[in-house]
């Protein structure tokens, strides 16, 4: 098997999939049975300058070039050669954002991430005139805000992408994004699978006293589906990805996705009534519909799938930031006790330490707000951790709380979906670190949504696999076959997963939880006006 890997690596006949998460850059490199090979990563942070999260382009690149050597490092260690040339690759990214750049390709402003939390005017004012929900990270929501603030920078941009709509053209040449990713700048007509024509037209008119030199169309990328190539590594491209000059130029690129679209490709869930669950620093849920909603619901957003399905995607800014930075503190105390205890391992013993808390935590609650969250009504977060004086304040009930908080504001939006709009859900898929230690995630997110809840085996690999995957799909596909039938024929037939369902107990107690949550939030909001 080493050898057939090793003739495939020097043959150029593997697939690199690159995804850029908000604090981990992952690549993953599969083989001709689209099983991982290697993989490299490079961690990274935002920061907050100016009250704008944001990473800088030197963020960006040397995140990419230290991702790539790490992979290649990788594949040096196993294999013994080094990568000269690859089959194909893909890129993907946190969605959504704003990149704005001038006809020299400078960029005007700093990148504006989904994480920001400042776009509500104009939220405000577009949500009536499209009669389309358009939530404040879209591309859009940034773009009219900009214009309402009489940015001096707005008539001067000549293209608008997103983070992983820039790698892609500086690695191609080539402006354009896939259909998933394009749906979280601006609307889509699923029906044509591109942006919506009559919205275009709307906002064109909206901005018309302005008498900027562009047109929304003019400056927004091409938008592909999965299958359809989106150029070819350049060999300018190759030496921005491996500035060694070992790897070649050519190899095939898929469209470039958002961390959404490669998250339902690695769960297996591009086809109608299916759903998954991506947690990490953000959360947010993806069901396939089967129709259009019948309301416009601010809680609910509209995307869709890499090859351009309708999806309705629940959003919330805040996962698993606040957990992470208590988990920090324990391995301080740890190490100050003189324990050195591995990462893995700690997070692992304090997440099934909540398998024995109190179902409802005990009269323990946490919120995770780090950043804003629009669908809880926040433009700022402030992480809080509140008890009653008679609370039963155990560890578990401590580390459930803070893991229910992770969840809470997923819940609220998807009980809209589910309840009001009666959406229909088959199955449902985890993916994300929130479910890498075993069980602890699943069987608080099955009591969340009250569905089973499904991690595949290769769900660890996430979105570096699912968008190796789509690049391995445009290689690969037969005339006419959906992408759907692809992933169920050729990459999950005989795939292995876990399911567990909710536990009735679990269920009640984390319902008893949110109304607890619903009730105190106020202390939330004042914490926001009030703690500076």
């Amino acid at each position: 098997m080493s050898e057939a890997v090793t003739k495939a690596i020097q043959d150029g006949r593997t697939v690199l999939g690159i995804e850029f998460g908000s604090t981990r850059i992952k690549a993953v490199l599969v083989d001709e049975s689209h099983q991982p090979i290697a993989m490299g990563t490079h961690d990274w942070e935002n920061r907050l300058e100016n009250n704008i999260w944001t990473y800088s382009l030197d963020d960006i690149w040397n995140g990419l070039q230290g991702c790539y050597k790490s992979l290649t490092e990788d594949v040096r260690k196993k294999y013994g050669v080094a990568l000269e040339r690859l089959g194909a690759l893909g890129f993907s990214g946190m969605m959504h954002g704003y990149m704005a750049f001038d006809r020299s390709g400078e960029l005007l402003v700093p990148f504006r991430t989904w994480r920001n939390t400042m776009t509500e005017e104009a939220c405000r004012a577009l949500v009536p005139v499209f009669r389309f929900n358009i939530p404040q990270r879209w591309s859009i929501a940034h773009l009219y805000q900009a214009i309402l603030n009489g940015e001096e920078h707005v008539k001067n941009i000549s293209f608008l992408t997103t983070l992983a709509g820039y790698i892609h053209w500086k690695l191609s040449g080539e402006k354009v994004l896939g259909i998933g990713e394009a749906s979280g700048m601006f609307p889509i007509d699923s029906a044509v699978r591109d942006f919506d024509q009559t919205m275009l037209d709307q906002f064109d008119g909206l901005i018309a006293d302005k008498a900027y030199p562009w047109k929304i169309r003019d400056i927004l990328p091409g938008v592909l589906c999965a299958g359809e190539q989106a150029g070819t590594l350049t060999a300018e491209g190759a030496r921005l990805l491996d500035p060694t000059g070992t790897l070649q130029a050519g190899a095939a690129m898929c469209p470039p996705e958002g961390d959404a679209g490669t998250g339902m490709t690695a769960t297996n869930s591009v086809a109608v009534r299916t759903g998954n669950i991506s947690a990490g620093t953000s959360i947010f849920s993806m069901v396939v519909t089967e129709a259009p909603l019948a309301s416009v619901h601010e809680e609910i957003d509209m995307v869709t799938t890499p090859d351009g399905h309708p999806v309705a995607m629940v959003h919330c800014n805040n996962c698993t930031s606040d957990l992470n930075a208590w988990v920090n503190l324990f391995e301080q105390f740890a190490d100050l006790s003189g324990m050195r205890i591995d990462k893995n391992d700690l997070y692992g013993s304090l997440y099934r330490e909540a398998l024995k808390a109190d179902t409802d935590c005990g009269g323990l609650m946490a919120y995770n707000f780090f950043s804003g969250e629009p669908v809880m009504g926040l433009d700022e977060g402030r992480p809080m951790f509140l008890r009653t004086p008679d609370a039963a304040f155990t560890l578990a009930n401590f580390m459930r709380a803070h893991l229910y908080a992770a969840m809470a504001a997923l819940k609220i939006g998807n009980d809209i979906l589910l309840k009001e709009e009666h959406v229909k859900v088959d199955s449902l898929m985890g993916h994300g670190g929130l479910f890498k230690t075993p069980v602890v995630g699943q069987q608080l997110m099955a009591a969340a949504m009250n569905a089973p809840v499904t991690v595949m085996d290769t769900a660890s690999e996430g979105g570096p696999w699912g968008i190796a995957i789509l690049a391995c799909y445009m290689q690969e596909r037969a005339q006419g076959e959906s992408l759907s039938d692809y992933l169920n024929n050729r990459i999950f037939a005989g795939q292995t997963g876990t399911t567990i369902a909710p536990k009735p107990e679990d269920v009640a107690g984390f319902d008893a939880y949110i109304e607890k949550y619903k009730a105190a939030l106020s202390a939330e909001k004042a914490a926001v006006a009030d703690f500076k």
